[in-house]
């Protein structure tokens, strides 16, 4: 009978935040895969944890995560932790769950803390829908792409960024989405819990002045429907209504049709487009 691989969730900062439930299944586990074996020695030596560990991080995630396989076929129960917060998210985790999937193995999630939701929940931004990028990719391309996607995502957008990178990436963001509202959360859950509130031109002006210590989680605004429905009512209204009903027309669409879609573009009735069409 195989193992079953535990992802467990670690303190982002505050030591207190870890689970009863979290700290047996590491005390019980055969093995603890930890992201920074040096950084995860001082939760373990914290809580008294003599389990034995392993390094599994970013560079060995196949060839380590073929060896914690092969462990667990053979019987025995694994912890998943990362440097902070929830196994999987952000993290080669989620390459080691679809290898266990692939061969059969049971996963488990011990639910803990995530960075993105706990400066969610204290953003004072939308809470109901909301997209999380994690950390922007460093292609520049990709990057380009994705900031393409984000100018015309509604929903509240977590991202996250490391100190050094916070200013460059803020200056994107204004540059590429506006200037929208942000919070932007450090030190969570820690002494120094911080959570800047403003807008982006104001963040980067801020931390011109005031370099970061700590990674930063970055709550943002998603784009108005409105804005976005007035901007696109303008495109159509720009255009002679003579050609909006020629877009719709030369698509094989027959005159009524194109008409109630002229109509339902400019935001006006069916007979105001048509009374229009008979001065012409």
């Amino acid at each position: 009978m195989s193992g079953m691989l535990y992802l467990c969730a670690t303190p982002i900062g505050n030591l207190e935040d870890i689970t009863y439930r979290v700290l047996r299944i590491l005390k019980e586990a055969d093995l603890i895969a930890a992201e920074d074996t040096r950084n995860s020695i001082k939760l373990l030596n914290h809580f008294e944890i003599k389990t034995p560990m392993t390094s599994y991080h970013e560079y060995n995630k196949y060839e380590k995560g073929r060896y914690l396989i092969e462990q667990m076929q053979e019987g025995k129960n694994i912890a998943l932790i990362t440097d902070a917060g929830t196994p999987g998210i952000s993290d080669p985790g989620e390459e080691l769950v679809a290898m266990c999937y692939e061969a059969g193995i049971p996963v488990t999630s011990l639910p803990g803390p995530a960075a993105c939701i706990t400066a969610l929940t204290i953003s004072g931004l939308p809470t109901r829908r909301f997209a999380f990028e994690a950390f922007l990719p460093s292609d520049k391309k990709e990057r380009a792409v994705i900031l393409e996607e984000l100018k015309r995502e509604t929903r509240t957008i977590i991202l996250y960024e490391a100190p050094h990178r916070l200013v460059k990436t803020l200056e994107e963001l204004s540059e590429n989405l506006g200037d929208r509202k942000i919070a932007l959360c450090r030190e969570l859950t820690k002494k120094h819990e911080t959570v800047f509130k403003g807008s982006l031109s104001e963040a980067v002006s801020w931390y011109k002045d005031n370099p970061p210590k700590g990674e930063c989680v970055m709550v943002l605004e998603g784009r108005s429907r409105e804005e976005m429905e007035q901007e696109a009512r303008q495109q159509w209204e720009d255009m002679p209504l003579e050609a909006h009903m020629e877009h719709y027309m030369s698509q094989g669409i027959d005159k009524k049709e194109a008409m109630k879609l002229v109509a339902k573009d400019r935001g006006i009735s069916k007979r105001d487009v048509y009374q229009a069409l008979l001065k012409d």
